[in-house]
């Protein structure tokens, strides 16, 4: 028997506006009362001002791609999916719930232009990916920990379209973004949606201090983060980068007696294991594992990575060559 869903009261529950902060659309200005206009999230054109939204009345245009209609058009518009599977995914989420900590503007009038935000507000709606696309082997990437992380090729229209999709959560285990990894090479490697503020979460964090005890192993990428895992490590986190926020700082130190850090081997890397030593040091006991030049933990076999990491105890540097 399929789900039952009822179009009219997701469309009461359920906001424009809502699902576009959702999107992390922050973008649009506001051009008369209730009205907001910028740059369309769907097809992502370079028309400034083609898509226009229209919120006491719920409704959505393009006037570059076409799109339009309300919310339940705008969640199929964004994900490649039919009208009741957009339903469906509304109807399971945090955005039917109504999504308070998320809502962009109601009806106070608050702006869908926001300049500095004060964290990452959880997305209410989920992709659905393709886990044993041929990119995840050729990373190293089993479908175990493909299945794990919830990474996978997405197809459907939107931010993430044709690149693998890599879900991001707070340290509350909240899904609060995607990541989009190009699988051909092109630019830009890695998508992040406009306004996520990565400074603010630890890729994995909400799952390693069930895993990692009072230790904790500090990578820089999200293949670096799924290749340790992998190898029997699963206390481990990713900066999504070669810098340590000062909140990404606290939640390390307020969680982990003991950091190892295992970043590249490039410059960058070794001048960030460094810096991000020095910063931790009178908070935890640190052990900074120095990959030879031009490695990265996501290059290294499963045995290579036990190799480095069964001694990384306390304040020390090991170099790995």
């Amino acid at each position: 028997m399929r789900n039952w869903v009822s179009f009219a009261e997701i469309k009461r529950r359920v906001t424009l506006a809502q699902v576009l902060r959702s999107y992390h659309v922050d973008w649009l200005r506001r051009s008369g009362l209730g009205q907001y206009r910028g740059r369309c999230p769907i097809h992502r054109g370079q028309g400034r001002e083609a898509f226009h939204v229209h919120l006491e009345r719920g409704v959505f245009h393009c006037f570059a791609c076409g799109a339009g209609g309300n919310v339940l058009d705008l969640v199929a518009a964004m994900e490649g999916c039919s009208i009741r599977e957009a339903a469906l995914r509304l109807q399971g989420s945090q955005a039917a719930a109504g999504m308070a900590a998320a809502t962009a503007c109601g009806a106070a009038g608050r702006k869908l232009v926001t300049k500095k935000r004060e964290g990452n507000p959880p997305l209410g709606f989920w992709l659905e990916v393709d886990r044993r696309h041929p990119y995840l082997a050729r990373r190293g990437i089993e479908d175990a920990t493909a299945a794990h992380f919830g990474v996978g090729y997405f197809s459907g229209r939107g931010l993430m379209r044709g690149r693998i999709a890599i879900p991001i959560h707070d340290g509350r285990g909240r899904l609060v973004a995607y990541c989009g990894r190009t699988v051909e090479g092109g630019d830009p490697r890695y998508r992040f949606p406009a306004g996520f503020q990565k400074s603010l979460v630890l890729f994995n964090y909400h799952r390693a201090p069930s895993a990692a005890g009072d230790q904790v192993i500090v990578v820089e990428g999200f293949f670096d983060c799924m290749r340790v895992h992998q190898a029997g490590f699963p206390g481990v986190v990713a900066l999504m980068g070669a810098r340590l926020s000062r909140t990404q700082q606290e939640l390390l130190t307020g969680r982990f007696s003991k950091i190892v850090l295992l970043l590249d081997g490039d410059a960058t890397g070794r001048a960030a294991t460094a810096q991000i030593a020095g910063s931790l040091a009178s908070a935890s006991s640190v052990t900074e594992l120095l990959l030879p030049p031009g490695v990265q933990p996501d290059q290294m076999t499963a045995d290579q990575i036990r190799q480095v990491l069964p001694g990384a105890e306390g304040r020390q540097r090991i170099d790995a060559n």
